[in-house]
């Protein structure tokens, strides 16, 4: 926890050969435009192009915040959100 925040990796299946880094960073561009308002802090992120998944790290108070994020930003919500603790 970091502050009044947790940290989330949240990850997205959007199906193999069916992603570019390239559309991911223009996707990332968005969430930062929009993580204020929902109280997020998206930290990275990372591509597996060939299997079409994305996976992103960040500060929120909860999942629903890291959702809403996604949401408004371009609509491509993760299958699931896990809260993770870093390791020392």
């Amino acid at each position: 926890m970091i502050g009044n925040k947790n940290l989330y990796i949240d990850v997205h299946q959007l199906g193999a050969g069916k992603v570019t880094a390239k559309d991911v960073a223009g996707a990332h561009e968005k969430d930062l435009a929009v993580e204020k308002k929902h109280d997020v802090n998206f930290i990275n992120y990372w591509v597996d192009e060939k299997q079409g998944v994305v996976m992103c790290l960040s500060e929120a108070p909860d999942s629903n915040a890291v959702k809403a994020t996604h949401k408004q930003a371009h609509g491509l919500l993760p299958v699931y959100v896990l809260q993770v603790k870093q390791g020392q």
